[in-house]
């Protein structure tokens, strides 16, 4: 199986190739790394990656209907043996927001859930991908413990699942994100649907560590950022996970996206 994973929103590949991913790329030792928000089709997508492609990397692409949106990928050390995209809502499959593949017994799936927005037809939008999404989930937890088969669901959730999640919680409760039914949702995820949050498994009680801060202000010299990025795996290969961590740039000058690559080291 893979023994190292990562997973990073890139907020637009062409423009995190410019400042660093390339480089970050060249020298992680994950065997497989999911992307989400790449913003490109799959044309740019791989004349973008190119010198990650010649240098090996396998690359696996969801992309967007809708131009300049969304849009996930896998990038694996060795080919796939199977890859779906969607998770079976016709409403989201051309979205370019959910991305599965397979590796021997393992599935490795990337991730790019909606944002949403109070108030408007975004959240609405949003609402309706965790119905079909959180069915999915439960069926493929299911599925997998009765296939012995393991799962990680890699990617920007979007959703901080408890106060430890986000520095500002206090301030949030009512913005999407952080609203009591999406936190309810997670809940869900990590109970009856027989899911395990790998990071904070293994960080139970520490704040953080946050995987996204706004370009805005001094968020990340503050570290007022938000845990929405995870690596949520089924029981038994989540209790192989021996050390996660967020690779966080050391300055804001050295950041090539709003959001921190997510590893994960696997026995």
């Amino acid at each position: 199986m893979p023994n190292v994973i990562s997973t990073v929103n890139v907020n637009g590949v062409r423009a995190a190739a410019k400042k660093g991913l390339l480089e970050w790329l060249a020298a992680t030792d994950a065997d497989i790394v999911c992307l989400q928000e790449t913003r490109a089709d799959d044309k740019q997508l791989h004349a973008t990656l190119a010198p990650a492609l010649d240098a090996g990397w396998h690359l696996y692409t969801a992309e967007s209907s809708v131009k300049g949106r969304n849009g996930v990928a896998v990038l694996s050390r060795r080919p796939a043996d199977a890859i779906r995209i969607g998770h079976g809502d016709d409403e989201f499959v051309a979205a370019g927001r959910y991305l599965e593949a397979d590796f021997g017994d393992v599935t490795v799936a990337s991730l790019y859930l909606p944002s949403g927005d109070v108030g408007t037809e975004r959240q609405v939008e949003k609402e309706r991908f965790l119905e079909s999404f959180g069915a999915h989930l439960q069926a493929t937890s299911a599925s997998a413990v009765a296939a012995g088969r393991d799962v990680v669901v890699c990617g920007d959730w979007n959703i901080a699942h408890t106060e430890l999640d986000l520095k500002n919680h206090k301030g949030n409760v009512k913005n999407s994100g952080f609203l009591p039914n999406e936190r309810a949702w997670m809940a869900s995820v990590f109970g009856e649907y027989g899911w395990v949050d790998v990071m904070r498994g293994l960080h139970p009680d520490i704040a953080g560590p946050y995987t996204w801060w706004s370009y805005r202000g001094k968020a990340f010299d503050n570290d007022s950022g938000w845990r929405i990025d995870y690596q949520v795996a089924t029981p038994q290969l989540a209790e192989r996970a021996k050390e996660a961590v967020v690779e966080r740039a050391e300055s804001y000058d050295q950041r090539w996206s709003d959001h921190a690559p997510v590893t994960v080291r696997y026995r």
